[in-house]
């Protein structure tokens, strides 16, 4: 190794990034660009909080107009029909209740 490239390696006898000589085209690598490291947290929050809350919000409207106002209709349906004295009858007569004999 020459003694000027000793002075710019990085440690492991390689030479660093911008210096380094790439394939037999013998063009230099690019250096890359820096990462973001201040205010990441923020920009994701920035970039996914209106999403989540669409998300949230569209699907609690489906909910609403998929399970619940279905399930309203079954139990509006099943009370307009539904006899509380002659399902009390029915279940003293299968001998359910305790305190009331079958006749």
């Amino acid at each position: 190794m020459h003694p000027a490239q000793a002075l710019e390696t990085n440690g492991d006898g390689k030479l660093p990034l911008t210096r380094r000589r790439c394939g037999m085209s013998g063009s230099v690598v690019a250096k890359l660009p820096k990462p973001q490291l201040k205010g990441l947290l923020a920009a994701s929050i920035k970039f996914h909080l209106p999403i989540a809350i669409f998300v949230s919000i569209a699907s609690g409207i489906a909910f609403k107009f998929l399970v619940c106002e279905p399930r309203k209709q079954r139990y509006a349906e099943f009370y307009k029909n539904y006899d509380i004295d002659k399902e009390f009858e029915r279940m003293k007569q299968a001998g359910v209740f305790q305190s009331v004999r079958p006749d």
